[in-house]
């Protein structure tokens, strides 16, 4: 007798949106290549006697904007997709260091090892996103 197999739609083979994914995908990119600006522009204004803070400021309303994004993605990744839950978490923690830069930026001691933590965020989401793991549903 032959063996018969039935191939399932994604859904229903346990994986995730891959629409849904994807677009957390991209917004976590823009997210670490913003971070990536800020630094930069930071580390540049520091060198040059704060000639680029305002383009340091610019930027970091661009990290805060994608963090809230990424954190709506990440939340519908995570609930209605079934996915991991950490990288929604991790978005929220993101935005929440990034809030408290605002606070810190006369402080380079406590500014300097919140932005360490937060490439240290990023890189972990980032390399999740595009883990096969990902794509699976819990």
């Amino acid at each position: 007798m032959a063996e018969t197999t039935m191939v399932m739609p994604a859904k229903e083979a346990g994986r995730v949106s891959s629409g849904l994914l994807y677009s957390l995908r991209i917004v976590i990119i823009a997210h670490a290549v913003s971070l990536l600006v800020a630094a930069s522009m930071a580390g540049q204004s520091v060198a040059t006697n704060h000639s680029t803070i305002e383009a340091h400021l610019l930027v970091a309303l661009v990290v805060h904007i994608l963090a809230l994004v990424q954190i709506v993605l990440a939340v519908l990744v995570w609930r209605p997709g079934r996915g991991a839950g950490w990288p929604a978490l991790a978005s929220l923690g993101l935005f929440l260091v990034g809030a408290a830069q605002h606070f810190t930026w006369i402080w380079l001691g406590a500014h300097v090892p919140n932005g360490v933590a937060l490439f240290g965020l990023i890189i972990a989401v980032l390399v999740w996103s595009w883990s096969p793991g990902a794509a699976r549903r819990r």
